[in-house]
């Protein structure tokens, strides 16, 4: 398997060790093994156990498979777990914030943390000729998108269909297909992504993934 990644010194990271930390939970509360979530993800058992361990920096394709393969939305990984006393606003100044150290785009969570809420909103800053690709396509919940461009342009690629988004623009999908984004400007591309997962439907599991057995 080809893992994308970064390794990295300083372990003590904060976004590293949250992000380390949360998909631990997650694996946890799925009971799936290293070897588990190696093969729903696509991504290598000893990669995983890097990060989980705060010792990796993945790129943005490595989490959304490892997002993909969880049964989460990318945003869920840098959110926090819901509980009933999360207050319902976000200030800017406490909004995770987290960059790709491959493409440099950057990726902030600004739905409140720990409230309840089937609504995730994220903004994104993709700079100038950035390109970012998510291959997966199988997900168990399916996970709705829209995306609205708060400034510049982008070329969106969904499957077979290509999309030229300029400010002002938004685009409804559906995480089903593999995308590609580029900023084919020279300026920063900004915008806004609202998500929303339904439930998995009974019976659907992971004998729909790869060939792997239920």
């Amino acid at each position: 398997m080809d893992d994308n990644s970064i390794i990295i010194e300083n372990t003590g990271s904060t976004i590293d060790a949250r992000l380390a930390a949360r998909l631990r939970g997650l694996r946890g509360e799925r009971n799936l093994t290293l070897d588990g979530l190696a093969a729903r993800a696509g991504v290598s058992r000893s990669m995983i156990s890097l990060i989980e361990r705060g010792q990796s920096s993945p790129t943005a394709s490595v989490l959304e498979r490892l997002a993909a393969g969880l049964g989460v939305t990318l945003a869920s990984l840098f959110a926090e777990e819901e509980r009933p006393d999360a207050p319902p606003v976000a200030r800017r100044a406490d909004q995770t914030v987290w960059r790709d150290p491959e493409s440099g785009y950057r990726r902030r969570n600004l739905s409140p943390p720990g409230f309840p809420s089937p609504i995730e909103l994220v903004e994104v800053v993709l700079p100038p000729g950035t390109r970012v690709a998510y291959d997966s396509a199988w997900r168990a919940a399916a996970v709705h998108q829209q995306l609205f461009i708060l400034e510049g342009e982008i070329t969106l690629t969904v499957g077979d269909d290509t999309h030229r988004l300029a400010a002002g623009d938004c685009l409804a999908m559906r995480l089903d297909r593999p995308t590609r984004f580029h900023n084919p400007a020279t300026v920063p591309a900004r915008y806004l992504v609202a998500l929303t997962t339904e439930a998995a439907p009974a019976g659907q599991g992971d004998a729909k993934r790869r060939g792997v057995p239920p």
